[in-house]
């Protein structure tokens, strides 16, 4: 009882004195009715792009829930010596907004492979499996067999579209795998990931699906060790064992890749030097592995050996932009979600605001008329952000708060996960990029969370992209605005439309010339010669 007195007064405290950080024109009303004038008029004066999306845009925060979102905006602001909770991020300015409900077929929460199939394929699957529907048993390779399903990165090939695919993990990890592969288990990522039955049974390892399934243009990650044979020595860690290739069947897929590539201006890289002498005019086929397995956190990035996320986006859109029916690019900020499985919120963050600068990029390399952007998360994470801290205090920081054991508590913290425990008569620096948040449940690794989470659209169709609608309805709504994919019977007018327009366009441009000529020639003086 005594304790909660003590609780309540240090809160009537926080109120009294929690002012001082806010700005001094944020005291006075007029600047609150100015701010919120200047939104309104904006939404009013927005009207709708109907035109038909050349180009999708897809950035996929892996684990990015609100609440990452949140604390993501403050701590970019923080790194730029603000406050934090007024900055605008990039996916901010986006004009559609909804939610996407994730769970699967047979999960209430659900992962990255049975979410990454629904968004991207159009189905809802179960947990751990790869584009195939809800028939398919986890693990179960007999079950996948006519259960294929395939993915909005096709279907835009097979609309004449370039593709691509760049992520902060392996590319043969859940978001990119559920582009091109189809398999009853997520882990199946080599030949020697998989069980002798599967093998035996006729299915074959994501790496494989990676050349086989679908021609990519642009394939830009980590997860050379799936790709070359056992015993390979990796070409930046040749004394690392672990990150030797692995495959059992002697096959060497990026020698492979080369070959397949034969004829075309095709090039495979695993370093950033030879990434940056990568001319995107000249470039037909990109293959860029920079790491064994997922990339370094961006936070223990070493520049001088691996391309941002920024850099890999800016590189993918300039190889893929030269097709003049359009892309399909899919761009995954996916060790977000790695680091909140460590509780290590600090990373997540800096993984979610680096995320939101490739957007800015990517939005500076595109024309909003013709390309649809989307950015959403796959699912959440069980993190809270919570305390009453003060305003402009450090995301990463303490609540002014202690609870009710005396002890102080971080602003973030987790439901689950490997940060239950009590360090007796330690200080940890809670601010380094290596601390692990408190969590009220101890859980080798923080699991998932299932609250919907957020969509974010801009350009051609976005306002599809708004409400609150079951996962799977995201690939279809991206198919409908960019008319590919089995369904296109309401293009037909639009296409023809286009055409008229451009027909039009020339018939006048055309008109205008030979009447200029005919005034150019009645004017001209005449010399009889």
């Amino acid at each position: 009882m005594e304790l909660t007195r003590v609780a309540i007064s240090a809160l009537f405290l926080l109120l009294a004195f929690g002012s001082s950080s806010a700005k001094v024109e944020e005291e006075n009303p007029e600047f609150w009715r100015s701010q919120a004038k200047q939104t309104l008029q904006s939404v009013l004066d927005r009207e709708l792009n109907t035109n038909v999306a050349k180009n999708i845009l897809f950035f996929l925060g892996d684990g990015m829930g609100i609440t990452t979102y949140t604390a993501a905006r403050i701590l970019k602001g923080q790194l730029q010596n603000q406050t934090g909770e007024e900055t605008v991020m990039t996916m901010d300015t986006f004009p559609s907004v909804g939610l996407a409900k994730t769970y699967s077929v047979d999960f209430q929460i659900a992962d990255s492979a049975a979410t990454a199939t629904a968004y991207l394929c159009g189905v809802k699957t179960n947990l751990n499996t790869i584009g195939v529907s809800a028939a398919t048993r986890n693990g179960v390779c007999k079950s996948q067999k006519g259960n294929e399903v395939t993915s909005i990165l096709k279907w835009a090939k097979d609309a004449g579209k370039s593709v691509g695919i760049v992520t902060t993990t392996r590319v043969q990890h859940a978001t990119p795998a559920a582009t091109y592969a189809h398999t009853a288990s997520r882990k199946w990522y080599s030949d020697a990931d998989m069980p002798a039955g599967a093998k035996k049974d006729g299915c074959t390892d994501i790496s494989s699906q990676l050349l086989s399934n679908t021609d990519i243009d642009v394939i830009i990650g980590g997860g050379r060790k799936y790709m070359t044979p056992r015993g390979t020595k990796d070409p930046e860690y040749p004394r690392d064992y672990s990150s030797w290739g692995k495959r059992k069947d002697g096959r060497d897929l990026i020698k492979e890749w080369q070959s397949m590539k034969f004829g075309k201006v095709a090039h495979y890289v695993w370093n950033k030097t030879d990434f940056d002498a990568v001319d995107p005019e000249t470039t037909d086929y990109l293959m860029a592995l920079f790491e064994p397995g997922d990339l370094r956190f961006e936070a223990d990035r070493d520049p001088n050996m691996d391309p941002s996320i920024v850099e890999t986006t800016e590189k993918a859109i300039r190889i893929l932009q030269k097709n003049p029916k359009g892309f399909f690019l899919l761009v995954e900020g996916g060790r977000i979600d790695q680091a909140h499985h460590a509780g290590r919120a600090y990373m997540a963050l800096h993984e979610a605001v680096a995320l939101d600068y490739a957007i800015a990029k990517g939005l500076e390399l595109t024309k909003e008329n013709e390309t649809l952007t989307i950015v959403m998360a796959d699912h959440s994470h069980p993190m809270t952000f919570n305390g009453y801290p003060f305003r402009g205090q450090s995301i990463l920081g303490k609540s002014p708060l202690w609870a009710m054991d005396v002890l102080p508590y971080t602003t973030l913290m987790y439901g689950n996960g490997p940060g239950h425990k009590v360090a007796n008569g330690t200080r940890p620096d809670i601010q380094t990029k290596d601390y692990v948040q408190l969590a009220a449940v101890p859980t080798e690794s923080a699991t998932h969370s299932g609250e919907d989470v957020a969509v974010l659209a801009r350009g051609p169709m976005a306002h599809l992209f708004q409400g609150v609608q079951e996962q799977n309805y995201i690939a279809h709504a991206m198919a409908y605005a960019a008319c590919v994919g089995a369904d296109q019977r309401h293009c037909q007018g639009k296409q023809t439309a286009h055409r008229v327009c451009v027909s039009l366009y020339l018939y006048n441009l055309i008109r205008t010339y030979y009447c200029i000529c005919h005034i150019l020639t009645f004017m001209a003086p005449s010399y009889n010669l």
